[in-house]
């Protein structure tokens, strides 16, 4: 009977012995085995929008079906007490990566920023629509925290200079930044890129940096081909505002019209009535036509210096153009374009 009761005992301490010894080799692959599995082997990014909870996230994660099983998962995540401390953002998951790998990312918060890119659009509109395409704010959200007054008004700007705010370039960005975290970004790299350097040669055109901003946007539109014309175009624009004259502007008309389809300006285009029409209103219209480049901005701070008043495309289709200082030499350049351009069928 003694006998059989210390077998009992070896054989159940036996039972015990393989059953922990099971038991902690399920919790080491829990840890350690790997257990994301993406397509192709690529690296994937998941977007755990704010608010999310732990049950958002395993859905997440089952959606995109990057987990080769979520049990073990689930042990390593409720362990690192990751169900009670869900963080928002866009991570990067790389395949191979075990459960404790990316518990401890996701837990951490490190996200993988976004590139967030803006080059030539003409309204707040467009702009908060491009933003909105990078972050987790949507396009109202973004446009809202743009049409702030109590925002822009702190950078002497109105509703109408609002757009030269935000300076073109990229950007990085966390995937859940808010508008209002949007616009305080741009707020700040407009006070860099607006440094006492740029702020003095505006100030010694006499033009504030909101007009300086209006007048680069009138350039590059002139000019969308050959960036080396810009200072000069940018000089021919100061001389006339320094004669008093009109200045012109043949994309200016086209954007009081909102036709930017439209590829001749004809006389009866220039009869509209538009504080934007600067072929019937004197000076800087009352705001930028288009968001211009850094570059062009600077090519305005940094105008070229000469006798021109008038330009004209030129007649071989370069993209380049005739200056003049004279009306009669500009009639002459001008009579060789509209030729060019009968000649060819524009219209």
């Amino acid at each position: 009977m003694v006998k059989s009761i210390q077998l009992l005992r070896v054989q159940f301490g036996m039972i015990l012995y393989f059953a922990f010894f099971a038991t902690g080799c399920q919790w080491y692959g829990y840890l350690y085995d790997k257990n994301v599995s993406t397509p192709d082997g690529e690296s994937v990014y998941i977007e755990i929008p704010t608010g999310s909870t732990y049950d958002d996230v395993l859905r997440l994660l089952e959606e995109k079906s990057i987990l080769i099983q979520t049990e073990g998962f689930r042990w390593v995540a409720e362990k690192k007490n990751y169900n009670k401390q869900v963080k928002p953002g866009r991570y990067k998951i790389q395949n191979g990566m075990t459960n404790t790998e990316l518990v401890n990312l996701l837990r951490s918060g490190r996200q993988s920023p976004v590139k967030v890119s803006f080059h030539y659009v003409r309204t707040l509109e467009q702009l908060a629509g491009k933003v909105a395409a990078k972050i987790e704010a949507d396009s109202t959200e973004v446009l809202s925290a743009m049409l702030n007054s109590d925002w822009y008004q702190s950078f002497g700007a109105d509703s109408l200079t609002a757009l030269l705010l935000f300076i073109p370039n990229t950007y990085e960005f966390y995937w859940n930044t808010n508008g209002e975290q949007f616009v305080k970004r741009m707020g700040d790299e407009y006070r860099k890129f607006w440094n006492e350097e740029r702020r003095s040669k505006a100030e010694s055109m006499r033009l504030s940096p909101s007009e300086v901003g209006v007048l680069a946007s009138i350039v590059q539109a002139e000019q969308s081909q050959k960036q080396d014309e810009w200072p000069r175009i940018a000089g021919l624009y100061m001389n006339r505002i320094e004669k008093g004259m009109l200045l012109q502007s043949d994309p200016t008309v086209v954007y009081a019209h909102g036709d930017f389809g439209l590829k001749r300006v004809l006389l009866r285009h220039l009869e509209i009535d538009s504080p934007y029409n600067t072929y019937k209103y004197a000076g800087l219209p009352p705001g930028p036509i288009v968001l211009p480049e850094p570059a062009a901005i600077d090519a305005v701070l940094n105008y070229e210096h000469h006798n021109y008043i008038y330009m004209c495309a030129r007649e071989d289709f370069s993209g380049y153009h005739n200056f003049a200082v004279t009306l009669t030499e500009h009639n002459r350049n001008a009579e060789k374009y509209q030729r060019a351009l009968n000649r060819n069928r524009i219209y």
